[in-house]
C-alpha cells in the first residue's frame, strides 16, 4: 500500500510539473508557478506564433526521422554515408540535368527491381518497404531477409536475419545506410546489396560508389 501511495504521489508531482511547464510556455516564464492571474495579465500567444511553433516542431521531427545515422564505431556489418573510416561510403549523385523528382523516380525503380529471390547468395528471404516516403520526404527504409540456413537455425531461432537499408534523398545527393540488426560479421551481405544497387544506378548515369570487397 505504501508503495502504491508513493507511486501515486510521484505521478501527481510529475503531472503538476508538466502542467507548470505548459503554463509557462504559453503565458510567459515570468509568471510564478501555480498562481492565479487575471485574464488581462495572461495574454495568450498570437495564433500565428503558435502555428509557426507547431510547424517548426513538426519539421524538426521530420528531419530527425529521415536522417541517416552513422554505423556503430568499428562495426563489421554496416556501411553508412554518415560514417567515417571503414564504414564510410560516399553519397550517390544523380546525373547533371536530372531533377530531384527524376532522381527519386529512378531510385525507386532500381530498388524495386531488386530480385525478391536475392542475388549473389544473399537476401534469399526477400525484402519489403518498411517505410516508403520517397515521394514526399525523400526517405525510405527497406527490410532485407536472409534465407534459413544453419546460422539462422542455430543462432536466430530458425528465423531469417533482418538487415535495414535506408535511403535519404537530399538536394543533389542520396545518403544511404545498410546494416545488420544482430551479430557482428555479416559475411559481406551489406556490401553485396549496396554494390548491386549502385551498379544498377551507374548503368543509368549516376555516380554511385560501391563497397570494396
Amino acid at each position: 500500500m505504501a508503495h502504491r501511495k508513493r507511486s501515486s504521489i510521484l505521478r501527481a508531482l510529475i503531472a503538476a510539473a508538466v502542467l507548470n511547464l505548459a503554463v509557462n510556455c504559453l503565458w510567459g516564464a515570468d509568471l510564478p508557478a501555480f498562481t492565479e492571474a487575471a485574464p488581462s495579465a495572461r495574454p495568450l500567444p498570437a495564433r500565428r506564433e503558435l502555428l509557426g511553433l507547431s510547424a517548426g516542431i513538426l519539421a524538426s521531427i521530420g528531419q530527425v526521422a529521415t536522417a541517416i545515422e552513422p554505423c556503430k564505431p568499428d562495426a563489421n556489418n554496416c556501411f553508412s554515408t554518415a560514417s567515417a573510416g571503414k564504414n564510410k561510403i560516399a553519397p550517390w549523385k544523380w546525373p547533371v540535368g536530372n531533377t530531384r523528382d527524376d532522381a527519386i523516380a529512378t531510385l525507386k525503380a532500381v530498388v524495386s527491381a531488386y530480385p525478391k529471390e536475392g542475388q549473389d547468395g544473399v537476401d534469399a528471404g526477400g525484402w519489403s518497404f518498411a517505410v516508403d516516403q520517397l515521394g514526399d520526404k525523400g526517405y525510405a527504409r527497406l527490410e532485407f531477409l536472409s534465407g534459413i540456413g544453419n546460422f539462422a537455425r542455430f543462432l536466430n531461432g530458425g528465423k531469417p536475419f533482418v538487415d535495414d537499408f535506408e535511403i535519404s534523398v537530399g538536394d543533389d545527393t542520396v545518403n544511404i545506410k545498410s546494416s545488420s540488426r544482430v551479430g557482428d560479421s555479416d559475411f559481406g551481405v551489406n556490401g553485396k546489396r549496396i554494390n548491386y544497387i549502385a551498379a544498377a544506378l551507374r548503368a543509368k548515369g549516376w555516380t554511385a560508389p560501391g563497397v570494396s570487397s
